[in-house]
């Protein structure tokens, strides 16, 4: 098996990053945005940087950041990748790429952006990864992620790699590189709330017209102090809250203590407000 890592971005300073840190705390929060424009210049780079120099023939199988049932912010950049590289695909008589997930089995509470080297493999060995192997068999592998910190994650698609006994050609491609090991990785959690310093200051970014929710936002909200939660909701369309409960639900956040209480409020605030309209209609 031949393992390859590329990453558009290297942090090698807490002050430059080579991206703008308030993009990056944005797309971190769903601002679809700005995963157009961190998908397609990823996908430039790894086109001029690998493709052009080394051809590859075979069938290329893209796979975003593994996740239950809410996708990743990853996930949204993952589509504009894709876009990307099939236009260069496609103008080359190449075969465009096919899509793989990583299933993952286990969702935590914990912000893995605030974690050291250390707690982030204490956390995350407890997970499994699971991926359809027979699909895989003689294909380029195309791990997609957005951001390499202490290379946990890594070391846990690789663990799954030798579980699955995969033979494949296997890149792992970043938008970002931590390289400076002097700089410690809850920079990454600056990072990620350079925007976002309450909850409503995601009102801006829900609210753009170009908006794709993800696992961060979900249990952000979910977590928040419960009277400014309220307030919050409030000022949500009705779409947004159901679009919210739904997908809490399917990564069985009313299981977790933590989210029981705002995800109870939303729960009876869409009940009685479909009470209340069944009462306006007569019914």
């Amino acid at each position: 098996m031949q393992h390859y890592t590329y990453s558009l971005h290297k942090i090698s300073s807490n002050t430059s990053f080579g991206f703008s840190a308030a993009d990056y705390s944005r797309f971190k929060f769903g601002d679809d945005k700005v995963s157009a424009q961190f998908g397609k210049a990823l996908a430039d780079g790894f086109i001029q940087d690998v493709l052009e120099t080394k051809a590859i023939q075979q069938q290329l199988v893209v796979i975003s950041s593994p996740y239950s049932f809410i996708p990743t912010a990853t996930f949204a950049m993952k589509n504009y990748f894709v876009f990307q590289l099939n236009r260069w695909l496609a103008g080359n008589g190449l075969p465009v790429v096919q899509e793989a997930k990583v299933h993952r089995t286990i969702t935590y509470k914990e912000d893995y952006g605030a974690l050291d080297a250390e707690q982030r493999m204490s956390l995350i060995s407890n997970d499994s990864f699971h991926i359809d192997a027979n699909f895989l068999e003689g294909k380029v592998l195309l791990f997609l992620d957005d951001i390499k910190i202490t290379g946990s994650h890594e070391r846990m698609i690789s663990k799954m790699i030798a579980e699955y006994k995969l033979q494949n050609e296997v890149h792992m491609l970043y938008f970002a590189e931590l390289v400076n090991s002097s700089i410690h990785p809850n920079i990454e959690n600056d990072l990620n709330y350079h925007e976002v310093k309450t909850i409503f200051d995601l009102d801006k970014i829900i609210n753009s017209g170009q908006f794709a929710i993800n696992t961060r936002l979900v249990k952000y909200i979910l977590n928040y102090a419960h009277q400014d939660f309220c307030i919050f909701i409030e000022y949500q369309s009705k779409a947004f809250i159901n679009q919210l409960y739904d997908m809490a639900l399917g990564n069985s956040y009313h299981t977790m203590d933590n989210y029981s209480l705002n995800l109870n409020y939303i729960k009876n605030y869409l009940f009685t407000k479909n009470q209340n309209t069944l009462i306006q209609h007569g019914n």
